[in-house]
């Protein structure tokens, strides 16, 4: 059975339905495309988050790094990071700083100029703390050893 749906329309779907975010930022960082997942993710409702600067998940210790790549990219057009993980922290709504990982995909108009990045996030902070408690557990036996 086959149905005639659009590819916009499934695409949607997949956006809206996966609880990993979808975060559209534009040339100067404010966010554009906010996901249910990102939603959820971070806990800024889309009204809350359209409008705003990336320094809304971006922690305060991380902001200037994190803006000298934004803008570098955005210049270049260029990111390793199309098809490579990023791993960084984020901070969410509550105030809780989680761990992500991310890809971007750069967007651009007909002419070809950059108008902004869009993120797959996936938040993998249980993750990260076992690698973590994983890695201290190596450390300690190595030491005795």
């Amino acid at each position: 059975m086959t149905s005639d749906f659009s590819e916009e329309w499934l695409y949607r779907q997949i956006a809206e339905g996966v609880s990993d975010a979808f975060v559209f930022a534009d040339a100067e960082g404010n966010i554009r495309l906010w996901s249910p997942g990102a939603a959820a993710m971070f806990g800024y409702s889309r009204e809350e988050a359209l409008g705003q600067s990336l320094d809304l998940i971006v922690p305060e210790a991380m902001r200037e790094r994190h803006w000298e790549g934004y803008h570098r990219v955005m210049r270049s057009g260029q990111t390793r990071y199309a098809t490579e993980l990023l791993a960084v922290p984020a901070r969410c709504k509550d105030g809780r700083r989680v761990s992500i990982e991310f890809t971007i995909a750069m967007l651009r108009d007909e002419s070809g100029a950059i108008i902004g990045a869009g993120a797959v996030i996936r938040e993998v902070t249980e993750r990260w703390q076992k690698d973590k408690a994983l890695k201290a557990r190596l450390a300690e036996l190595e030491s005795q050893a």
